[in-house]
């Protein structure tokens, strides 16, 4: 049985194009690395009520993980711990063990002498205000901890929304528990580049061997001088082969045996194939 997840971006630097979504390009190819099936992706404004929602939208589809990313800062617009006590109708409360990780940073900080003294202001002490029942998360790069609270049979997931802290988290916590969710499986992928055919031409081929092997996905980039998809164009396409399987001998037969179907049939119609 495929392990479901699904990410919740928040920050208004995102809809409005100030940001590069790197977060959930990095989040989607690690899970996805470990087994896991990424099945959407949201990204909604830094608003307590439309966070909210979202949470409750995520939930109500019960995936195995919901990750959230950004909002756990200390600034006013930082509102995903709002949000999401809201959604599960919890208190927002202090957690003793994530103000002891923030001031913990920030003793840091001073041993350093990046800072003159340890004040836990307002602002610091948000970071550590959590809905009721939550884990915090070590931050081993920044000053906000994450966030873990079981939902019934969903782990929600919250991480900072800087790249690094993200990242650092996730590995440091949440990658082992998602492998041991997923189990023995494995994500496999190849990818094999076409010229001298269209993808008109291409796609009932694709068809014919996802039916063969129903296992192993298939999926076409075309790219052209100009970056642009015009059929007629003399254009290269990327075919990309993955698939989800116990152990990775089985992948890669599977996989073997779809990339030779495919790249027979392209010979066949006039195409040239090219391994990666």
């Amino acid at each position: 049985m495929s392990i479901r997840t699904e990410l919740l971006c928040v920050g208004n630097e995102l809809l409005i194009g100030k940001t590069l979504n790197t977060n959930a390009h990095w989040l989607a190819k690690r899970l996805t690395a470990l087994g896991a099936v990424v099945q959407r992706i949201t990204v909604v404004r830094d608003d307590t009520k439309e966070i909210a929602a979202a949470i409750r939208e995520v939930l109500k589809r019960r995936p195995s993980f919901a990750i959230t990313t950004g909002g756990l800062g200390p600034t006013f617009d930082d509102k995903t711990l709002e949000g999401i006590a809201e959604a599960l109708d919890m208190k927002l409360t202090i957690n003793k063990k994530a103000l002891a990780l923030v001031q913990g940073k920030y003793e840091a900080l001073l041993r350093e002498k990046r800072i003159e003294k340890v004040e836990m202001t307002p602002a610091r002490v948000k970071m550590a205000t959590f809905p009721e029942n939550a884990d915090p998360l070590h931050n081993p790069v920044g000053t906000a901890p994450g966030m873990l609270v079981r939902w019934k049979k969903t782990c929600l997931i919250a991480l900072p929304g800087v790249p690094p802290e993200m990242e650092a988290i996730f590995e440091e916590s949440i990658a082992q528990m998602v492998k041991e969710k997923v189990g023995s499986s494995i994500f496999f992928e190849t990818s094999v580049f076409l010229d001298g055919i269209m993808e008109s031409t291409l796609a009932p081929l694709i068809d014919r061997v996802m039916q063969d092997a129903p296992h192993v996905y298939i999926k076409s980039h075309v790219y052209t001088a100009a970056v642009v998809q015009v059929e007629g164009k003399k254009s290269h396409i990327e075919l990309h082969f993955s698939t989800t399987a116990e152990n990775q001998e089985a992948a890669e037969i599977r996989l073997n045996e779809a990339v030779a179907q495919l790249s027979n049939l392209v010979q066949n119609h006039g195409g040239r194939v090219k391994k990666a």
